[in-house]
């Protein structure tokens, strides 16, 4: 049996983050293959993480700077390393090469990071973005990490064509997996309450993700007042776990502005709401609460950046705008007509079924693996810039590893 080896940053929290969904998803795939299947991070459990030894999922705590992990490494012999961001590729890379030179080492980088802080970073000194707010040392760290990887899996499309154009980064190191799902059946999707049985408008999302908190700041200070006078009976819940005090401050019942906490079921309170809003004025990758939004016939109203990369070229799931004013005017409009919701309801059903499939991305990402195994030297010797900064990130990072290795110990 064939070994997978996932360093997490965090243990899967699927009920409460896109980050977590995406991980059990991986882990549901390579489980199809029969892979055994080890977790290891250095990170603690919460009460919303997945059960994984439920799975058959080994788990392992690790630490950071300790040796201990190399011994781990050496017992485990995988065969392939999945690496949960490009950060546990920053802090445990240097080991895997040196520990377990033939394994395949995957990057599955969620979102790109420096795409997400420089998007950040416009709206915080409230500039237009532009392509050279994009070269920052976060950059610089994420693309040698994609760079020393055999692979990396990206989860839209945007992503990697902005990784090839802008940054030239070759073709064959980038990977297309974005959400795997499976869609409900027509049956299912009949069963889903009509556009009268809906009422109310929802948003939801981690709330220890920056995008989230900014989204629902936006909302309550230039968003919602609007809507509320046009729609004086209509609320709108905010569901995410982990709210900060600023926006549990938010609550508001007599303004219909709910700070309604964690969902325990996305499919519950998503199929009971009119329309998804989901202002995000910066992100990156795909985000989680349009997909759910589309799987549960629930209309969106959102940005540019929050439709980025999920429906190609096919009509959205409701409709994207930019300004507040576009916001509340498309809101209201979507909230309104019945024609024009349920227009977008099927748009999104049709999206689902033709972009998010798991049925259509299992076998060709299975080849692919497989056949990058088989082919290991050939591959880095064909892309030997990154066994060049394999080398200089190994000494570099092992050696101040074991000087905080031999701080410890003092």
């Amino acid at each position: 049996m064939k070994k997978l080896l996932i360093i997490g940053y965090t243990f899967p929290e699927p009920s409460t983050t896109a980050a977590g969904t995406r991980m059990m998803q991986l882990i549901d795939l390579f489980r199809s293959w029969e892979y055994h299947i080890s977790f290891a991070t250095t990170a603690s459990t919460s009460e919303r993480s997945a059960d994984l030894s439920d799975l058959g999922v080994s788990i392992e705590s690790i630490r950071l700077n300790d040796p201990s992990f190399d011994v781990y490494l050496s017992s485990q012999k995988p065969d392939i390393v999945l690496f949960d961001r490009f950060i546990t590729e920053e802090q445990f890379g240097w080991r895997v090469t040196e520990q377990c030179p033939s394994a395949l080492r995957i990057l599955d980088t969620e979102d790109l990071h420096f795409l997400r802080k420089a998007r950040e970073e416009a709206v915080r000194q409230q500039r237009n973005f532009t392509s050279e707010m994009l070269y920052t040392d976060t950059a610089k760290r994420e693309i040698a990490s994609i760079l020393r990887c055999d692979l990396s899996l990206l989860i839209s499309e945007a992503e990697i064509q902005l990784l090839i154009d802008q940054f030239k980064v070759p073709e064959q190191l980038l990977y297309y997996l974005p959400f795997m799902i499976d869609p409900l059946s027509t049956k299912e999707r009949s069963e889903l309450p009509n556009f009268d049985a809906r009422t109310n408008f929802i948003t939801i999302g981690n709330l220890k993700h920056a995008p989230n908190v900014d989204a629902i700041r936006y909302l309550k200070l230039q968003v919602w007042p609007e809507i509320r006078q046009q729609l004086p009976t209509a609320n709108l819940y905010c569901y995410g776990a982990y709210a900060p005090q600023q926006i549990r401050e938010f609550h508001n019942e007599s303004d219909g502005f709910i700070i309604a906490g964690w969902a325990p079921s996305v499919s519950e309170v998503m199929s009971k709401a009119r329309v998804c809003i989901a202002p995000l004025r910066f992100g990156a990758g795909l985000k989680g609460k349009l997909i759910d939004a589309m799987q549960y016939g629930t209309p969106s109203v959102t940005t540019p950046i929050g439709a980025e990369g999920l429906m190609g070229e096919m009509p959205f799931a409701g409709k994207i705008v930019a300004s507040a004013q576009e916001i509340v005017a498309a809101s209201v409009a979507l909230y309104s007509s019945e024609k024009e919701w349920t227009t977008a309801q099927k748009n999104g059903f049709s999206i689902l079924q033709k972009r998010f499939a798991k049925e259509n991305f299992s076998e060709a990402i299975k080849k692919r693996i497989t056949t990058l195994a088989e082919n290991i030297q050939a591959h880095r010797i064909t892309h030997f810039i990154g066994q060049i900064l394999q080398h200089q990130s190994l000494q570099s990072t092992k050696y101040l590893s074991k000087w905080i290795e031999a701080k410890n110990k003092e």
